[in-house]
């Protein structure tokens, strides 16, 4: 696939993508004879997979680490271990948080509709 192919099926830009490789997140995409990248399946899965951490919060610098430490090779499996298992601790954190904020929405809401059928605000 080239890079344009990609690009659409991702939702990345052209620039996205050539900043993935060039910061390590994705390891070095083959060229063709006149240099242009051709994406292949193990390609795509690592721009998948960067997107998918990218989505889930990690910063760059991590997504790096981990594609680093995938290239080292399986001896670097429970350093990947811990590092997808703290992100997930940091996912947990964030929705713990983001379902109390919608709790209280939930309960200003509420209280908006009932003021909008009865005309008045009744904060107790």
């Amino acid at each position: 696939m080239t890079i344009q192919q990609v690009s659409q099926k991702y939702g990345l830009t052209e620039d996205t993508l050539r900043y993935y490789e060039r910061v390590g997140m994705i390891p070095p995409v083959p060229r063709t004879g006149s240099g242009r990248r051709e994406y292949g399946e193990s390609d795509c899965q690592w721009v998948e997979l960067a997107k998918c951490m990218r989505a889930a919060g990690l910063p760059v610098q991590k997504i790096v680490e981990y594609a680093g430490l995938c290239r080292e090779g399986d001896h670097t499996l429970p350093q990947r271990l811990m590092l997808l298992k703290d992100q997930r601790e940091q996912l947990l954190d964030t929705r713990r948080q983001l379902d109390e904020t919608l709790k209280k929405l939930e309960v200003k809401i509420g209280r908006y509709e009932e003021a909008v059928q009865t005309g008045a605000l009744s904060w107790d």
